[in-house]
C-alpha cells in the first residue's frame, strides 16, 4: 500500500545541507500547523514553538552549545564541540520545541509534534533535521531566557528547516526489519 502520507514517511531523511534562501511564510505556517495537529496525552497539547529565523541568533545558540560541549566527558561530544560545523547545519529556520513542565507527557507529546513537522517538511519539499545537540544550550539558564518561553515551559529539542540542496539526494536507507514480534 502506498499513499502520499506513507510516501512522505518513507522518503523523509535528515537534511544537513540547505540553500541560503529563507523558507516561505506559507510553508512555515504549514509546518507549525502539522506540529499543532500532533496527538498528545489527554489532548493537553503541552507544546510551545519558538521560530528563529535570525541568522545571528541561530549562530549564537550553536556557538554557545558548542562551548558547553567541549567541557563534556564524552570525547565524541567534545570533538563535535570543537568542529567548525554549525549544530543547525546553517539552516535558515530553526524551531525550538518546548513543553509544559507540569505535564508528565510533555517530552513524548513534543516528540510527536516534531515528527509531524519533519514529515510535513518532506511532504512540501523542504529538508529538516531533528536537533538534539541543542540540549547543551538549554543548560545555560540565562541564555535560554533569550528564547522568551512562556512561564512553566522547558525546551527539549529543535528542528532545523530549509530548502534542500542537490547534495541531499539519497537513496532509501536500510532499515532493520528484525524488530517485530507478533502475539496473535
Amino acid at each position: 500500500m502506498e499513499n502520499e502520507v506513507l510516501k512522505a514517511i518513507r522518503n523523509r531523511r535528515s537534511t544537513r545541507k540547505y540553500k541560503d534562501e529563507q523558507i516561505g511564510e506559507e510553508e512555515l505556517q504549514t509546518i507549525l500547523d502539522a506540529g499543532i495537529q500532533a496527538p498528545s496525552a489527554n489532548n493537553l497539547q503541552p507544546w510551545h514553538f519558538t521560530v528563529i529565523q535570525d541568522k545571528e541568533m541561530i549562530n549564537f545558540i550553536s556557538d554557545k552549545s558548542k562551548e558547553v560541549m567541549i567541557q563534556n566527558d564524552n570525547e565524541r561530544i567534545v570533538n563535535i564541540g570543537k568542529s567548525s560545523t554549525n549544530i543547525f547545519y546553517n539552516a535558515p529556520t530553526v524551531i525550538m520545541v518546548s513543553g509544559e513542565e507540569e505535564v508528565s507527557s510533555s517530552l513524548v507529546d513534543c516528540s510527536a509534534a516534531i515528527e509531524n513537522m519533519l514529515i510535513a517538511c518532506e511532504s512540501i519539499g523542504l529538508g529538516a533535521v531533528w536537533i538534539g545537540l541543542v540540549r547543551f544550550f538549554f543548560t545555560l539558564n540565562d541564555e535560554v531566557k533569550k528564547l522568551e518561553l512562556p512561564n512553566g515551559y522547558k525546551p527539549f529539542y529543535a528542528v532545523a528547516i530549509g530548502y534542500k540542496t542537490n547534495d541531499n539526494i539519497l537513496g532509501i536507507s536500510k532499515r532493520n526489519r528484525d524488530v517485530i514480534n507478533y502475539i496473535r
